[in-house]
């Protein structure tokens, strides 16, 4: 062994650092960080944490007395009840059909999948009226789907009558196959699928496109069943993305507004949604009171996010010990 092969093998020693004057530079990939650090706390104090506190503020100015009598009405209690009922409900069908939706599109290759790719993001540019609007003429009584057995009856008997025949139904005979959901809280839950379904899509798809199928492979290779391999290979890596979309959809279906009041019935106690609780104290100019309905569903809000959140992070630390 030769002395060169020695010293080379042999570790470099770091470099001494020179104190005083010429002071080693901690270098980072993105310059600026005062600045930048500076504009996100403005930023999230400007837009996120003023505003907060402004609500917290005006619910402030009730006695505890006012404020229990404003949150513990029964409207509002049925109010708030009914969002998050239907929340939860179409969180957790997004949840099923948000993962098939995403698997489908990053798994299979079929005629207009660009397409089909690209409407999943027609919630997020479609005015909320309009989703509203859209839904409530589908399921209103006289709506395509809403009056679907009055229309079958009526054509049915239209052309009995045009080939020379009586009436066949009566007007009744097909209500079965009406489906009158406005007003009811399966139209509410339908409308919040809607909107909420491309949260779950758009945060599992981009690890399903990252993910390396010769994992499965390898577990198939050693005899584990499709099942086995979805469930203990594939669903760990992309849990915290689903849970991730999931807690998007909640939140989304909790603040909706503009989409559920065209196809609820707005009846108070019944089919009104803690938003429109809100609007209706702040058309009556009592802001106090809106600011305490706003506080709660704030607080239950949170409370469940991070609830979520605890079980995106508890499932990761497992699977790091794991």
């Amino acid at each position: 062994m030769t002395f060169e092969t020695e010293f080379a093998r042999e570790p470099a020693a770091p470099a001494p650092r020179v104190r005083g004057i010429f002071r080693t530079r901690n270098t980072r990939v993105i310059p600026g960080l005062p600045l930048t650090l500076g504009y996100t706390l403005f930023y999230l104090s400007a837009l996120v944490l003023l505003p907060l506190a402004a609500l917290a503020l005006k619910a402030g100015q009730m006695s505890p007395a006012e404020f229990l009598r404003v949150i513990s009405d029964p409207v509002v209690t049925a109010s708030l009840r009914l969002t998050f009922f239907a929340s939860t409900t179409a969180a957790l069908i997004n949840a099923v059909f948000g993962l098939i939706v995403a698997w489908v599109l990053v798994r299979y290759d079929f005629p207009f999948r660009r397409l089909f790719d690209a409407i999943i993001d027609f919630p997020f540019a479609l005015p909320t009226a309009v989703a509203g609007l859209t839904f409530a003429s589908l399921f209103l009584k006289d709506g395509w789907l809403g009056g679907f057995g009055p229309r079958l009856v009526a054509g049915v008997n239209t052309l009995a009558a045009w080939l020379g025949a009586g009436p066949l139904l009566s007007p009744g005979a097909l209500d079965w196959l009406t489906f009158p959901y406005t007003g009811q809280t399966a139209g509410i839950v339908i409308v919040l699928v809607f909107v909420g379904l491309p949260f779950v899509v758009r945060t599992v798809q981009p690890v399903l496109l990252e993910w390396d199928p010769e994992f499965e492979t390898a577990a198939r290779s050693l005899g584990a069943s499709p099942l086995t391999v979805f469930r203990r290979v594939i669903f760990p890596e992309i849990l915290p993305a689903w849970v991730s979309g999931v807690a998007l959809a909640f939140a989304r279906a909790v603040g909706e507004y503009g989409s559920v009041i065209f196809i609820a019935a707005n009846i108070p106690g019944k089919s009104q949604i803690a938003p429109l609780q809100i609007v209706t104290r702040l058309d009556d100019f009592q802001y106090a009171q809106a600011a305490a309905i706003g506080m709660v569903l704030l607080a239950i809000s949170l409370l469940v996010l991070l609830v979520i959140n605890g079980l995106e992070s508890f499932s990761r630390r497992h699977e790091r010990t794991a």
